[in-house]
């Protein structure tokens, strides 16, 4: 029974540890970027960061969600030559959505967590590259690649909806 509480009382204080620092982040790390900024650094600790980056000249920056979120869409965005994302993920998640016909190189790395990137090999070869670096730890890194879409107000299509092709017989 003495083994059973050690462990939990070790787990509940690597827990509140955990809290009390992504608490001093988010105070201490603020967020800098914009729709137009050509680079940025956002943070999201123990909230949610959403972001659509118009730059006409993105160059990259850092990412950190640490019990939080961030998505952001670059598919209104142009790279500049070298693009280049730091990526950081404890416990949080972070979405990137960038056009069909940007490059995608991506090192980043997983513990207990997980990296998608989605994004079809371009048929350009000198295609604007977007390369990716980082680590996530008990939370996911997703990158994606779709078209700009319809609106999604009431009534109109879904950009993220499935489309259909009518049958050939």
């Amino acid at each position: 029974m003495r083994f059973l509480r050690a462990i939990v009382l070790f787990k509940l204080g690597v827990w509140v540890g955990l809290m009390a620092g992504a608490a001093f982040a988010k105070r201490a790390i603020p967020s800098r970027g914009d729709e137009e900024s050509d680079e940025v650094a956002l943070v999201a600790a123990l909230t949610g960061v959403q972001l659509e980056n118009r730059s006409q000249a993105f160059s990259g920056g850092s990412m950190l969600s640490w019990f939080g979120g961030i998505a952001v869409d670059l598919r209104k965005a142009r790279l500049a030559p070298g693009a280049h994302l730091d990526l950081g993920s404890l416990f949080g998640g972070i979405a990137i959505r960038v056009p069909p016909g940007w490059k995608v190189v991506s090192n980043v790395r997983a513990l207990a967590g997980g990296v998608a990137v989605e994004v079809p090999e371009p048929d350009d070869p000198d295609a604007p590259t977007l390369t990716l670096d980082g680590f996530t730890a008990f939370g996911g890194i997703a990158v994606g690649a779709k078209e700009l879409g319809a609106s999604t107000s009431a009534g109109a299509a879904d950009d993220d909806a499935p489309t259909t092709e009518p049958a050939t017989e």
